[in-house]
């Protein structure tokens, strides 16, 4: 197996920065793009849930569309090679089907099942709350997508390809204007978050961070 020195993570980590303006000469390989997006595949979720879905919008006459309710990326959605949006499930209850399909995915035996649709009631209703609204419960599952997001953004950083991650625009439009294309089942998923891929036009100026110790804290 080939393996890496904690030394160039730090250096790609250090490079990578969110990318406003792309080279538009430069596309991603059909087998680079078909790499990030495993990498989304194999990410982790709650209970094991996978309450995600990702639109690769390449179409430009749906990109035209986004771009005035997207102000986010207004520099970036011509240019960018590829544009994914990040979809949550709207229903992922303890007792919906889509929860119990993941827990047969996972290889639960009917016996099991029952026990872990109890202790997903339990987490969603009294740990967790997420039941008290359908916002909190898609505020649980939009969490999920993020880990899979971190994971593109990384692994593109990774193999020299740029990004940036999309919260800048109209929910409420995009939502609609992915509905009538008819690429979004508004009753079963939402927008969550929108991400950029592709190579960047210029350098960008390095990252300003906090410093380590203003962000952890150690208890022992």
């Amino acid at each position: 197996m080939t393996t890496i020195t904690k030394e160039q993570v730090l250096e790609i980590f250090h490079h990578r920065a969110s990318t406003r303006y792309y080279d538009p000469t430069k596309k991603i390989s059909d087998e680079d793009f078909a790499y990030i997006l495993e990498l989304a595949r194999l990410s982790p979720s709650s209970v094991g849930a996978e309450p995600w879905k990702f639109l690769v919008i390449q179409n430009p006459e749906l990109r035209a569309k986004l771009k005035p309710v997207s102000w986010g990326m207004a520099t970036q959605i011509d240019d960018a090679s590829h544009l994914v949006v990040l979809l949550a499930k709207k229903n992922a209850r303890y007792d919906s089907e889509f929860l119990e399909q993941s827990m047969k995915r996972r290889g639960l035996t009917e016996e099991q099942i029952p026990v872990a649709r109890e202790k997903y009631r339990e987490f969603q209703a009294e740990h967790m709350k997420t039941l008290e609204s359908d916002r909190s419960l898609f505020d649980w599952t939009s969490k999920q997508t993020y880990i899979a997001l971190a994971n593109m953004l990384t692994g593109a950083a990774l193999i020299g390809i740029d990004s940036c991650p999309i919260e800048g625009f109209n929910y409420g439009e995009v939502n609609q204007i992915l509905a009538e294309a008819g690429v979004l089942d508004s009753e079963e998923w939402g927008v969550s978050v929108m991400a950029t891929f592709g190579y960047r036009a210029k350098e960008i100026k390095p990252k300003s961070r906090k410093t380590i110790d203003e962000i952890v804290q150690w208890v022992k």
